[in-house]
């Protein structure tokens, strides 16, 4: 049964993505340079977690505990580094629908990959012919709206 708080907060923070595109593409007009808007970006999010860390945990990580930590896993920075400068340079290029409806089903069919195989150490989550067909189904309709904006 799935948790109606995480369903929502993730719903939300979904809603958000295109938003975020949206408004560091309009930053990045206003700066001048599109690339200098991911900068300002990460900065207001360095603070903001900071203060969201500080509030619920009282702490930051001590530099013992960062020292510890494998580089693989430090790749997530890169991963939204990356994302961001995407949808940064491709949101007014492309259009904001375009992208996200394109990364929406990237996440959603390698999520299911990673689950499906256990990837990257998560806990195996089999991937069923139902899923699977829902998973076809979204493919064909990100095919179906590319369809219909090249008229």
């Amino acid at each position: 049964m799935i948790s109606m708080r995480y369903a929502l907060w993730s719903a939300a923070a979904g809603a958000l993505i295109p938003v975020m595109a949206v408004l560091n593409a309009r930053l990045g007009r206003s700066l001048g340079d599109p690339l200098h808007a991911p900068v300002i970006l990460f900065g207001v999010g360095l603070l903001a977690c900071v203060a969201v860390s500080l509030a619920l945990t009282g702490a930051l990580p001590t530099p013992a505990k960062l020292v510890s930590v494998q580089p693989a896993d430090l790749a997530g920075g890169l991963i939204v580094a990356f994302y961001v400068v995407s949808a940064t340079l491709v949101a007014p290029r492309f259009g904001v629908g375009n992208l996200i409806l394109f990364a929406m089903v990237a996440q959603i069919v390698f999520s299911a990959a990673i689950d499906h195989y256990g990837l990257l150490g998560v806990p195996v989550r089999p991937v069923s012919v139902v899923r699977i067909g829902g998973l076809l189904l979204m493919t064909a309709g990100l095919v179906i709206t590319q369809f219909a904006n090249s008229k």
